[in-house]
């Protein structure tokens, strides 16, 4: 029976979210299968792989071939990299203990990397929040401006429409005074 080792899609649509399993390779995509060995959610970033190390390792040596994404996932999470040493203990290139030294080295380096990768993801969010806030804050000093300016000529004008009023109120009071002052000296 050839075994493969491959994702099986859950979620919703457009919203994938998958189980990296183990089936025998005629069984439809997400049918059945002989063992769930981990989940993989690339919804995310970096990517949340959660997978059961031992499994891999062990189904590889029996013989399971992985697809391409499941090969590059694999690789990720180091299980192709320790199968790779295990072959060289078994020929007799190096011991197990070296083995096991190279691959704690390659982990290290590895979350190393990837913990460069989230911090600078972080930094990235956190840059580009404060550039939004900034660019926010003129935003609102224009029209802060903007609504003074407006606000300035509105007063102007009304303080010319109020002088206008007032001289022109002035004007009617001279004239009102002045028959009343020609009428007296009419009489005499």
């Amino acid at each position: 029976m050839p075994v493969k080792i491959r994702l099986a899609r859950h979620g919703k649509k457009g919203y994938a979210f998958y189980h990296i399993v183990v089936a025998d390779s005629r069984a439809p995509r997400d049918g059945k299968f002989i063992e769930k060995i981990g989940t993989y959610n690339p919804n995310t970033n970096p990517a949340t792989i959660d997978l059961s190390f031992e499994k891999a390792l062990e189904w590889l040596q029996k013989g399971a071939q992985p697809t391409d994404t499941c090969r590059s996932i694999l690789s990720y999470k180091g299980v192709m990299y320790k199968k790779h040493l295990l072959g060289g203990v078994s020929k007799g290139a190096f011991t197990a203990e070296a083995a096991e030294a190279k691959f704690d080295k390659w982990i290290e380096q590895k979350a190393g990397k990837i913990a460069a990768k989230t911090s600078k993801i972080s930094g990235d969010k956190e840059a580009a929040m404060k550039a939004r806030l900034e660019e926010e804050k003129k935003i609102k000093e224009e029209r802060a401006k903007a609504l003074e300016a407006k606000r300035a000529e509105e007063a102007a004008a009304a303080a010319a429409a109020a002088a206008e009023e007032a001289a022109q109120g002035e004007d009617a009071t001279e004239e009102a005074a002045a028959p009343a002052e020609e009428a007296p000296a009419a009489e005499a």
